[in-house]
């Protein structure tokens, strides 16, 4: 049918937008969306790309947590004092997280994960030459910081480069790969450190990571859509305090935090509870035990469809009864059940972290890598938090207590997400009257 029956033609040229001639405007530009989408040009590049990252990010931020039985007798050093060389590193990521999101909203989003991996990589390498606990503590320390400029950069460069429609899909791949991080260097070191000792672990999981960020780099294409923002402190500021004014992304980062204290108490933990009578388990069979990271694996790239069929917060209630479900079975003195509740405990963690870190980076339209910088703080600071007091929960009240502590940060995530539903219906019934 010719235009003029239609009342509309289209130009096509050889720019990313198309000219659309109506009644009612003569010539409307109308431009192209060119950000990646599966399938698309560049899509799988970047997601594998974002996915070697996040390998290499958990496998050097958790390497010494399936090792602390090994480091507390090498160094002669209680359970809490050895859980320290995680915490260490999660607590320092959380606090440099947010000054270096401001360097890369100002530098780019891809020179800021090369310049991260590439510090914490080669900290990694010294790691295995700590002469004492302390300085074990330190390096790791320096190694946590350091990348802290990573998965803020890459949840920035996602919100950027892809549509909004395969955005959770996007970050569900990139937590995959922090799941497969998780749990390959916790099964490497573990076997690696049964022959050899955790040193020659550590230096196993420093050459891994080396490896995977010369991969990332050369694979992940150049960004096409970031604009480059002010350093200055005042505008970083004025920035977070409009992130944290609003009450979803409030609400979105206290359950990130909690999700991750249930993770980081079950984690730090649980090679003691096994290498104790009546399981007695040699380090290998422990580190092996991480297998079940694949179950976080598969939750976290599924994320999208989850929420999909259940919305955001039908998925956040269902993480939450998975990761109850799975610190009550993990209670039974039996090695199978323990694996069972491993593995609620994984599916859920992971499933709610995809949930909540997809929806920071949905909600906020300005400022994403501050937005999403706020996220990890408050995600690797519940990580640190749930380390270290599940160690003394565990010394006080033995694995009874450190599922006591779980149940209490996920009877927090629940609650704070009836409020945020509660919330959503009052703001849906302001809007219905006001109209």
């Amino acid at each position: 049918m010719p235009s003029a029956s239609t009342g509309a033609s289209t130009i096509v040229g050889a720019s990313a937008a198309t000219a659309v001639r109506t009644e009612a405007a003569p010539l409307e530009v109308v431009p192209v969306d060119s950000r990646m989408t599966p399938g698309g040009p560049g899509y799988r590049r970047m997601s594998l790309a974002l996915f070697l990252a996040g390998v290499a990010t958990f496998a050097l931020l958790y390497s010494t947590q399936a090792l602390l039985p090994l480091i507390s007798g090498d160094f002669g050093v209680t359970a809490s004092t050895a859980s320290w060389t995680v915490s260490a590193a999660t607590g320092a990521l959380a606090l440099f997280v947010l000054p270096l999101s401001a360097l890369s909203e100002r530098f780019g989003r891809r020179t800021s994960m090369t310049v991260s991996l590439a510090i914490a990589v080669a900290v990694g390498l010294l790691v295995p030459f700590a002469p004492s606990v302390g300085w074990l503590v330190a390096l790791r320390a320096v190694q946590g910081a350091a990348l802290a400029g990573l998965p803020v950069s890459a949840m920035a460069y996602l919100a950027e480069e892809v549509r909004p429609k395969a955005l959770i899909t996007a970050i569900g791949l990139f937590v995959a790969g922090n799941s497969v991080g998780g749990m390959s260097g916790r099964v490497i070191t573990g076997w690696v450190a049964q022959e050899w000792g955790w040193r020659v672990a550590l230096g196993t999981i420093g050459l891994i990571a080396v490896g995977c960020a010369v991969a990332f780099r050369l694979l992940l294409p150049a960004p096409k859509h970031f604009k480059a923002g002010s350093l200055r402190p005042a505008v970083l500021v004025r920035t977070v305090r409009g992130h944290l004014a609003n009450p979803l992304l409030r609400r979105l980062y206290a359950i990130g935090a909690l999700f991750m204290t249930v993770f980081g108490a079950v984690y730090t933990v649980i090679g003691y509870r096994l290498t104790d009578a009546p399981f007695s388990l040699p380090q290998g069979i422990i580190g092996s035990i991480f297998l079940v990271y694949l179950v976080g694996t598969v939750s976290a790239s599924t994320a999208g469809k989850l929420v999909g069929r259940l919305g955001r917060r039908g998925a956040l209630y269902l993480a939450g009864g998975t990761t109850t479900a799975g610190l009550l079975v993990s209670l039974a003195d039996s090695l199978p059940l323990i694996l069972l509740g491993l593995v609620l405990i994984t599916a859920g963690f992971f499933a709610g972290h995809a949930v909540a870190s997809s929806s920071v980076s949905h909600t906020a339209k300005e400022g994403r890598a501050q937005a999403s910088a706020l996220y990890q703080s408050a995600y690797y600071l519940g990580s640190s938090a749930g380390g270290t007091l599940g160690a003394v929960a565990f010394h006080a009240g033995g694995w009874a207590g450190t599922v006591a502590l779980g149940l209490l940060a996920v009877l927090g995530v629940v609650t704070i997400t009836v409020v945020g539903s509660h919330a959503a219906r009052t703001q849906r019934r302001l809007v219905a009257v006001q109209h």
